[in-house]
């Protein structure tokens, strides 16, 4: 048996809000088609993706998605059948199976497709389903009109698998109007599909309230299978010494003979705790982040940028396990600050003062911080999913 899988992600998905369509807003730090590509991917008897997309997104959202090796682009067309006749057109030679899935379904388990699979032994089709467990009405013009018998109902899902060839005549063969799915396609052909076993945790991305249960359910899967998911990051920044009377270092105005140059407000310390955290989250510097070319971030206070970080660090579903910074330099003195330059890093991250570490050194008078030209910052942090 060699199966293929197809993936379509060619619709707009309006309803889930955003500025583009669902399957490319982020899901824990992630395109929502990435999680969907990986899952069915790293099935062992799935030996091709086709992912079906729609033309317009190959330019944009799709253009910086780091698809697998491998995945076969397809151009879809302006029904969700039409895109799946595409998809199948372009099935690798070879291919006797294949399941047709949902973009916006990431959390399909290799238990539910291993059930579809095993169906397909001695069926044309087969898909997933869980049981109508809850009481049903019709209702007219928000009444409740009369009720509806729940006995052998069921909630679809995908994958959907069929033998290749008898899907493909399905949908060659389908005229009728706009069909909610392929199981539909697959019974007007006059085929056999087998019910299978679905997953209450693989639900379908429709409304925006679906990505935080997603959310929810992927970092479960993660606690479930053991994975810590962890990330550090480093940082390092150099200023150097101009005209002036203080230095802002960790968001503490430090009285000294000169100020520190820098299209912002210069404070090294906070600029390499911000670039240990953008690091940790593979998003690059501060400079990508607020380019030194625009003027709006000159003079600008360092807070906004360690703020920043943090926040987005906490919406890639991270929080900040600790902080460690040391500045580089002769003079001034840190030890007589450290201690509010660590609340006030705390305040800005939203973390412990406890977890937070502030502490200097010197370079023994050699190199530009022994001679004193400026001065010198590293930092690290650890972010631990939550």
């Amino acid at each position: 048996m060699s199966v293929t899988a197809l993936i379509v992600a060619a619709g707009r998905g309006t309803r889930a809000g955003g500025d583009i369509a669902k399957q490319y807003q982020l899901l824990e730090g992630e395109p929502v088609v990435l999680h969907t590509l990986r899952a069915l991917r790293a099935h062992p008897a799935v030996q091709a993706v086709v992912l079906v997309v729609h033309p317009a997104d190959r330019p944009g959202p799709l253009s910086r998605l780091p698809l697998p090796p491998g995945t076969i682009l397809v151009d879809g067309g302006a029904s969700r059948a039409a895109s799946v006749r595409a998809g199948l057109d372009a099935v690798p030679e070879g291919t006797s199976q294949v399941l047709i899935h949902d973009a916006a379904r990431p959390l399909v388990s290799p238990e539910v497709i291993d059930r579809v699979l095993v169906a397909l032994c001695n069926h044309a089709g087969a898909a997933p389903a869980l049981p109508v467990t809850d009481a049903l009405w019709r209702g007219s013009q928000g009444l409740v009109s009369g009720l509806q018998d729940r006995a052998g109902l069921w909630r679809a899902q995908t994958p959907q698998g069929f033998a290749l060839d008898r899907i493909r005549a399905a949908h060659a063969g389908w005229s009728g109007p706009p069909a909610a799915d392929d199981v539909e396609v697959a019974r007007a052909h006059g085929l056999d599909v087998a019910i299978v076993e679905g997953d209450d945790d693989n639900l379908k991305i429709t409304h925006p309230p679906d990505f935080a249960r997603a959310a929810a359910i992927l970092r479960r899967h993660r606690r479930d299978d053991q994975i810590m998911d962890i990330r550090t990051g480093t940082g390092y920044d150099v200023h150097a010494f101009a005209p002036g009377d203080h230095v802002m270092l960790c968001g503490i105005r430090v009285p000294h003979d000169r100020a520190l140059k820098g299209h912002s407000d210069a404070d090294v310390g906070m600029h390499a705790i911000t670039d240990a955290i953008y690091g940790a989250l593979a998003e690059g510097d501060i400079g990508r982040h607020f380019p030194p070319s625009d003027p709006q971030w000159k003079g600008a206070a360092s807070a906004i940028f360690l703020r920043h970080a943090a926040e987005l660090a906490g919406e890639r579903g991270y929080a900040i396990a600790n902080i460690d910074c040391t500045l580089i330099c002769e003079r001034p003195k840190i030890g007589p600050h450290a201690e509010a330059m660590r609340a006030e890093l705390a305040e800005i991250t939203g973390i412990e003062p406890a977890r937070i570490s502030v502490k200097a050194t010197t370079s023994e008078q050699l190199g530009f911080t022994g001679r004193e030209e400026g001065i010198a910052a590293m930092a690290s942090c650890l972010l631990v999913a939550r």
